[in-house]
């Protein structure tokens, strides 16, 4: 096959891959400042505007102000970890991201499913350059699929060779310090196993900035149903022991708890929550 037949040859086989290929997503709006990312359509859906305040979030104060520091100095165009926010249920790891970055008023929150981890470095690529300031968020980050997307999160915060982009914060969540799955299946193999745990154990590594949400004591908790209590006007005379009952039925003490039972508080009550 001569020169020119091989280069034709190729030519075909490149336009032919390039039909193949999805079509380049829209050209994002950003006037909002929540957004989820689809990966599978390349696309960005605005969200409505979070409306839980920071100063609903009780019984998380020194966890509150680590993160709404760095989110600040992220804001100002300062050197700035990546953060994991980890620990137990309930504790408010994902309403604190969510309600931190709404009081940064020139931050963007982009949130990627779990599912979603391998698209993460194209998903950098596209918000790299732009004039905003991003924060690509996370839910219940862990890796039960094993070491392909953590090495597609580990590609995304180190950034290859371009290195990663400086507008673009990420932050997870998640119940496992290290993102390790809670089980390894065993037809995957003692060394499979533990190959994946190396690599996500390495993955937590990028993370500069880690924050810890140990669970509820029975102090911090009544602490928090007092003060949703009186934020919201609800009086009982027999608050506290109502309240420990009703955390002893959930068999958890949390704030996410604590606030389930202001509201069927304020339901017995009669009066209606702004949340």
């Amino acid at each position: 096959m001569t020169d020119a037949a091989n280069s034709a040859l190729l030519t075909r086989i490149a336009e032919a891959l390039e039909r193949l290929s999805p079509p380049p997503g829209p050209e994002p709006d950003f006037s909002g400042r929540l957004h989820h990312y689809d990966a599978d359509a390349r696309r960005f859906t605005a969200a409505p505007d979070y409306r839980l305040p920071l100063d609903l979030l009780l019984g998380i104060e020194a966890q509150k102000g680590r993160l709404c520091e760095a989110l600040r100095r992220f804001a100002m165009g300062l050197p700035s970890n990546h953060a994991l926010l980890w620990g137990v249920r309930g504790t408010g790891k994902s309403s604190l991201v969510k309600a931190a970055v709404m009081a940064e008023p020139t931050l963007k929150l982009v949130e990627i499913d779990r599912d979603h981890i391998p698209a993460l470095p194209a998903l950098f690529d596209r918000l790299r350059g732009r004039g905003e300031r991003f924060v690509v968020f996370c839910d219940d980050l862990s890796f039960e699929a094993g070491a392909a997307a953590a090495k597609s999160l580990k590609s995304a915060l180190e950034g290859g060779v371009m290195g990663p982009p400086e507008n673009v914060l990420f932050v997870a969540t998640s119940n496992r310090r290290h993102l390790a799955p809670e089980r390894h299946d065993e037809a995957e193999g003692l060394l499979a196993a533990a190959e994946a745990a190396e690599e996500t154990v390495s993955v937590s590594d990028r993370f500069g900035l880690w924050i810890g949400f140990p669970p509820m004591d029975q102090a911090a908790y009544l602490d928090a149903v007092r003060g949703y209590a009186e934020r919201f006007g609800l009086d009982a005379s027999d608050l506290d022991r109502r309240a420990l009952q009703w955390a002893q039925r959930r068999g958890a003490r949390s704030g996410r708890v604590a606030f389930q039972f202001i509201r069927d508080l304020a339901g017995e009550a009669g009066v209606t929550l702004p949340l």
